[in-house]
């Protein structure tokens, strides 16, 4: 992507046979050049391949369509003065995103019911100074600038986005300063943020997938010359679409039908790897690099990844035959845009002059946004976490023991003075749980899963043989020993089973982003919530069925 620099790429571009690239010209203002250079394209190599880069103008990107017509052609009229390299004509370099010409709110009217794009055109073509060319053939006909190095660096945007939000807000706090006392364009290159790989320490679900498909890109690689199908590599690459890995202004990893394709992907590619490659039932890794190595449960057509933490909760249960991961949700986080969401209308900045807003500065609610759904989470949204009620004081069971023994997972944990044990074991399409503890009070366990239709019309829950309505409604079921959730979008159902009858309560778990369209609110999971009375010694068993459905 143009938005993001590593010198790491350079050889792999250059192996592919690309010979140039586009990147934002704040790369380039990071690395000490003046935006007067920045006028044609420079050279850089990595361990000696080289590769052409060209600085997309941050001036024009801010410009088109948002500006007027007649002065956004004035600006680039006015670029002609420029001085090029010997043999060079200054070039205005642009390259965005096409969402902004019709998708972005109020640009549909703008371009083309308001004339915009019309306008825009005439007036390139009546200019006496700018001649429009492909990039491709203004590097064929031109030579380069000269060398440069950039550093690793992100756009300025996304130099804020990456960061925490505590940091974001100091960050935005330096930037306005900076624009105050009138040194900003000065001075940017000198404010920066985070890098895009900061996106994997701010969202473990996003880190989590990296390094599953990091894993799998391991074992493609491993595999004889005459293994290495083009069918895997498609597939490993699906899983490397970086939309899902991350978020902006926009969607990205909030999204869940991202998350989804990713994990689809790698899903697939998995089980054909297992096909070539047989792993055992049991493992342990440490996939996620936080120091505490993963539990792996499989079989062929499920696998179970407990993270051995304090709440030593499920974070990953793909089923192979779905290609669903079924713990693919995101928690509750704090975004630095909440502000903006807290203040209303206030947050509003007002737009000078003709043109129309950039969605930088647009304040709008595509739905209600109450104060507990900005609330972040402060544990996990895995399945199987665990609470202890004791005379109304709710703790959270605390693990601080792992074992591994015949083929199952033994977790050993605390709620004050309480202690739980919790079993893990994977048999075909089967995933068990027991639980067991002694006390007075009240046991509950927490699971979040993925089901792919969400608060959709494919969705729904099956009670003793009727359907009490879908997965976008809460719900409160009292001695239960077997619930359904039906999905029709995905052919498949997870049935839950209990040897003990449960109280259960179900809702959907969102959270709340920025769209186009404004702040909204999107369904992650079903958030399922069992709860036992215990007086004394207690023990249930719990049984979850992964399965396709019935055509």
């Amino acid at each position: 992507t143009e938005r993001v620099w590593e010198a790491t790429v350079v050889p792999a571009l250059a192996d592919s046979g690309i010979s140039y690239v586009m990147v934002d010209d704040y790369h380039f203002l990071c690395a000490g050049a003046e935006r007067e250079q920045l006028n044609g394209y420079h050279t850089t190599e990595e361990d000696g391949r080289r590769i052409d880069v060209y600085p997309i103008s941050e001036a024009l990107r801010y410009r088109l369509p948002f500006s007027p017509a007649n002065e956004a052609v004035a600006y680039i009229e006015s670029l002609a003065d420029e001085t090029g390299s010997v043999g060079n004509t200054p070039a205005a370099i642009y390259f965005d995103d096409i969402e902004k010409f019709g998708i972005w709110p109020e640009t549909y009217d703008w371009v083309y019911g308001r004339g915009w794009l019309k306008d825009f055109i005439e007036g390139v073509l009546a200019s006496q100074v700018i001649r429009s060319t492909h990039i491709r053939d203004h590097h064929r006909e031109t030579r380069t600038r000269g060398v440069v190095y950039l550093p690793t660096v992100s756009y300025s945007e996304m130099g804020e986005w990456t960061l925490p939000a505590p940091a974001a807000r100091r960050y935005s706090e330096l930037v306005h300063a900076a624009q105050h006392e009138g040194v900003l364009e000065r001075d940017r290159p000198f404010i920066r943020g985070g890098i895009w790989k900061n996106f994997l320490t701010r969202y473990p679900e996003a880190n989590w997938a990296h390094k599953r498909m990091l894993g799998l890109s391991e074992r493609l690689a491993s595999l004889p010359e005459g293994q290495v199908r083009q069918d895997l590599v498609e597939l490993l690459h699906e899983s490397q679409a970086n939309d899902a890995y991350w978020h902006g202004l926009f969607g990205g990893i909030y999204l869940p039908h991202l998350r989804r394709a990713v994990w689809h992907a790698m899903i697939q590619l998995e089980r054909r790897l297992d096909g070539l490659q047989a792993r055992p039932p049991l493992a342990t890794a440490d996939i996620d690099l936080d120091g505490r190595e993963e539990v792996f449960l499989t079989s062929l057509a499920l696998q179970a990844v407990m993270r051995p933490d304090k709440d030593a909760a499920l974070i990953e249960l793909s089923s192979y035959p779905l290609a669903q991961n079924f713990a693919d949700t995101l928690r509750r986080y704090e975004e630095h845009y909440h502000e903006k969401a807290k203040q209303g209308a206030a947050a509003l900045k007002e737009h000078g002059g003709e043109g129309i807003a950039s969605a930088h500065d647009v304040v709008r609610f595509k739905h209600e946004i109450k104060p507990e759904d900005l609330t972040p989470d402060t544990r996990t949204r895995g399945l199987f976490a665990e609470s202890w009620t004791d005379f109304e004081q709710k703790l959270p069971v605390e693990y601080a023991t792992t074992f591994v023994q015949g083929g199952a997972v033994l977790c050993m944990g605390e709620a004050g003075k309480t202690r739980v044990a919790k079993v893990y074991s994977v048999r075909d399409n089967l995933l068990s749980v027991a639980l067991k503890t002694v006390g007075n009070g009240r046991l509950s366990t927490r699971l979040n899963i993925a089901i792919p239709c969400c608060d959709g019309v494919a969705g729904r829950y099956v009670v003793n043989g009727e359907v009490p309505g879908g997965f976008g409604q809460s719900f409160t079921w009292d001695a239960l020993t077997d619930l359904g959730m039906e999905d029709h979008y995905l052919g498949g159902a997870i049935r839950l089973r209990s040897s003990v009858p449960t109280r259960i309560k179900v809702q959907p778990h969102h959270t709340v982003s920025q769209s186009e369209a404004g702040f909204e609110k999107i369904m992650q999971a079903i958030e399922l919530t069992l709860i036992w009375e215990v007086d004394g010694p207690f023990e249930v068993n719990l049984q979850l069925e992964v399965a396709a459905l019935a055509r």
